[in-house]
C-alpha cells in the first residue's frame, strides 16, 4: 500500500473537491482474497465465514480490507487501531484508539465493482450498481420515483431505459445513504435535480424538510457501471460541528 491509500485490488476513481473515490476490483482473483485476510480483524473474518456462498464473502472482504487501507493511510495510524461504530440508523463511522475519527466514508458494491468515498468531514453518501438487465423494473419505478422522474423514464427506451433507471437509482441511494436515514427516507417524496434528469453530471439538491442543507450531487458512472456520490456542502458541515 502506498500513502495515497493504493493498494493492489484498489486505486483512486475520481477526485470531487474534498472527497476522493476509490474503485475495489471484486472479482474472484486467489491472491487478493488471501491477503484481505490480513487487513480484517477477528470479527470481520467472523462475519464472512457466515456467508453460505463464495461470492458475497469474496466481495465483502476485498471492499473492507480496501476501506481499512484506505482509511489507515488517511488518518495516518495502523489498521489495527481502527474500529468502528454506527450511528442512530445504522450508518457506520471509524474510531481509532477507541475515539470517534474526524473522517466521513461510505461504501458500496454490486457485481465486481466496489466504491469507497472518503473525505475530511460532512455527510457523504455513494451507491453503485453494476449495469445489467433488471427484472421486475416498471414495478419499482411506481414506488422509488416522482411523476416527473417516471415520465423521463417512460420516454427512454431499451437499454437506454434500463441505464437511466439504474442512474436514477444510484443517485437517489446516495442521497438517502449520506442524509444516514436508510429505509426512514423514501425516495418517491423527493426528486432528483431536473438538469441531472436530462443528463447533466452534476447538480445541488436539497431534501424537501431540509432545505438549509444543500449536497452536491455528482452522477460518476460508467460503461460498467452507473454510480453516485452525494455530499453534504462544507458550509453546512461546518456550521453542523
Amino acid at each position: 500500500m502506498t500513502e495515497s491509500g493504493t493498494g493492489s485490488w484498489w486505486q483512486p476513481y475520481r477526485r470531487l473537491g474534498d472527497t476522493t473515490v476509490f474503485h475495489v476490483d471484486l472479482r474472484p482473483h486467489a491472491d487478493h482474497e488471501a491477503d484481505s485476510l490480513a487487513w480484517l480483524d477477528g470479527a470481520e473474518r467472523r462475519r464472512r465465514q457466515r456467508f453460505q456462498v463464495p461470492g458475497p464473502a469474496r466481495r465483502y472482504a476485498l471492499c473492507r480490507a480496501a476501506l481499512r487501507a484506505v482509511l489507515a493511510a488517511r488518518l495516518a495510524c495502523c489498521n489495527e487501531k481502527i474500529t468502528f461504530g454506527a450511528g442512530d440508523h445504522g450508518k457506520p463511522f471509524a474510531m481509532v484508539d477507541g475515539v470517534r475519527a474526524e473522517i466521513s466514508f461510505n461504501v458500496s458494491h454490486s457485481g465486481d465493482h466496489g466504491l469507497i468515498a472518503v473525505r475530511p468531514m460532512g455527510g457523504l453518501g455513494i451507491d453503485v450498481e453494476q449495469r445489467q438487465p433488471r427484472r421486475h423494473m416498471d414495478l419499482v419505478t411506481g414506488t422509488v420515483f416522482t411523476e416527473t422522474e417516471q415520465a423521463a423514464l417512460i420516454n427512454a427506451e431499451g437499454t437506454d431505459r434500463t441505464d437511466l433507471f439504474l442512474d436514477f437509482w444510484t443517485m437517489k441511494e446516495a442521497l438517502i445513504k449520506g442524509l444516514g436515514t436508510g429505509l426512514y427516507t423514501d425516495p418517491a417524496t423527493f426528486e432528483l435535480p431536473t438538469e441531472m434528469q436530462r443528463g447533466a453530471k452534476r447538480g445541488a439538491f436539497r431534501f424537501p424538510d431540509l432545505p438549509t442543507v444543500t449536497w452536491q450531487l455528482d452522477n460518476i458512472g460508467n460503461e460498467a457501471y452507473a454510480a453516485a456520490v452525494a455530499c453534504e456542502s462544507i458550509a453546512t458541515a461546518r456550521r453542523a460541528r
